[in-house]
């Protein structure tokens, strides 16, 4: 039987029980930051000699020059025409649905604006995207072909000049979904670099990796930890914890399809976590059951049963309205609202990185094709921050063109405040354009 931990809201305990559940430490080992300090400054120092001594040592390809580990769009087409052609559509269509969405998404908030007040005066603002984007996309344990199109495809819909991707390839293995997905998202330049040295290479630019303005996609301790030191020299997207899938079910899904659910999350890592809220406490148990029944069949099951044991629950709440009210105290990656009617609970649930309605909407399926960005904020940010978009690729700028008509009830205005605040050179600049 898979020990996963039961709990109920009406049981004494309850609080401390549910905060033991929801602990996380994001700190990052101190081995770690000091390893990734020595590297950034490293690749800061040496540029591409830095970096491929870290390839070298980190992913066993040693290259005598840069050039060798940069793929090229014919590396990308080549790879496109070796997948399947089952593949092939596959990654078309997400790719399509992922760019239908972020279009309408720019539609919606991503276009400069303006108006002129009654005196004459211009009030707006202008949205440009940025120049230059790096991606990284995972390719130690495994590859994320998905996680590519999910930031390539926004980047490219914002109007992102350049996308330069970096992945890993451990001993010069490449995966051909990755550069098949790279050609259908539109990358521009793609290096075989990972790690800290890949973060690096992209925030300080060495004489053949050019330097990005953000730095975007998800990565291991070592990434994270080097996103969170060049935060500044560059923009990133946001610092990731482990996955996490919140269910949310009154009983009327069949079970075995929330414990795959669950599945889907405990799957990434041992630190991923899947939690399960109802009220109805003989369908926690038919959930329990299909969790052993179906544990077995699964090629990652040891790590599914050690993240399900050691950060998974199952609880019992008093109502589906206490289930919501919890739900927003956890602020879940992933909300799978299982119900017979959603509809209802989803005005209830104020934060989430992303929610799922209804019996048949799977979270995997937001994972790879349903339009909606997949790259989500975790332990709890969903109570302050968004799922990655079109407006991560963008900036704003605000526009000023102030009349001589508007000057004169302005300066009046601004050089009142600066006289106030002892900024006597402000209060002039707006005094000299006044009508004497």
């Amino acid at each position: 039987m898979v020990a996963v931990r039961r709990l109920a809201t009406t049981q004494a305990d309850f609080e401390a029980e549910f905060r033991r559940v929801l602990h996380w430490s994001a700190e990052t080992d101190d081995a770690i930051e000091q390893r990734v300090a020595a590297i950034l400054a490293d690749v800061q120092a040496r540029g591409d000699a830095a970096v491929l001594e870290c390839t070298a040592r980190f992913d066993g390809l040693q290259v005598a020059a840069m050039a060798a580990l940069e793929l090229t769009a014919d590396d990308f087409a080549a790879a496109f025409e070796a997948i399947t052609p089952a593949q092939r559509e596959a990654l078309q269509q997400a790719a399509a649905r992922i760019r239908s969405y972020h279009e309408r998404q720019l539609e919606a908030c991503g276009r400069s604006w303006s108006y002129r007040d009654e005196d004459g005066t211009l009030l707006g603002q202008k949205v440009t995207p940025l120049d230059r984007v790096g991606i990284y996309v995972p390719g130690g344990k495994a590859a994320y072909p998905s996680s590519l199109l999910m930031n390539a495809v926004p980047a490219r819909v914002a109007g992102v000049g350049e996308i330069v991707m970096v992945v890993p390839t451990p001993k010069g293995e490449r995966n051909p979904l990755v550069l098949a997905a790279a050609h259908v998202a539109g990358v521009t330049r793609a290096f075989t670099i990972g790690g800290a040295q890949a973060v690096a290479a992209l925030a300080y630019g060495t004489a053949t990796v050019p330097r990005v303005d953000k730095i975007t996609g998800p990565g291991n301790a070592y990434v994270a930890s080097a996103k969170k030191r060049v935060f500044g020299t560059v923009g990133i997207d946001m610092i990731a914890g482990p996955s996490e899938i919140l269910v949310l079910a009154d009983g009327t899904t069949p079970a075995d399809w929330v414990a795959m659910d669950l599945f889907s999350q405990a799957e990434h890592d041992e630190l991923a976590q899947s939690i399960l809220l109802s009220p109805d406490a003989a369908y926690i148990d038919a959930v329990q059951r299909e969790i052993d029944r179906l544990l077995p069949q699964m090629p990652r099951a040891a790590i599914i049963r050690a993240s399900l044991e050691g950060r998974g629950a199952l609880i019992h709440t008093r109502s589906m309205e206490e289930a919501c009210e919890i739900s927003n105290r956890i602020a879940p990656e992933h909300l799978e609202v299982s119900s017979a009617d959603p509809q209802r609970w989803e005005p209830l649930l104020r934060h989430a990185g992303a929610i799922f309605l209804g019996a048949y909407t799977s979270e995997s399926l937001g994972d790879y094709c349903a339009g909606p960005n997949h790259v989500l904020p975790t332990s709890g940010t969903a109570r302050f921050s968004s799922p990655l978009g079109v407006y991560d690729f963008q900036k704003r700028s605000s526009l000023i063109e102030v009349s001589e008509q508007g000057a004169q009830t302005l300066g009046t205005i601004a050089a009142e405040l600066a006289h106030g605040e002892g900024l006597q050179a402000h209060a002039r600049a707006a005094e000299m354009r006044l009508k004497r």
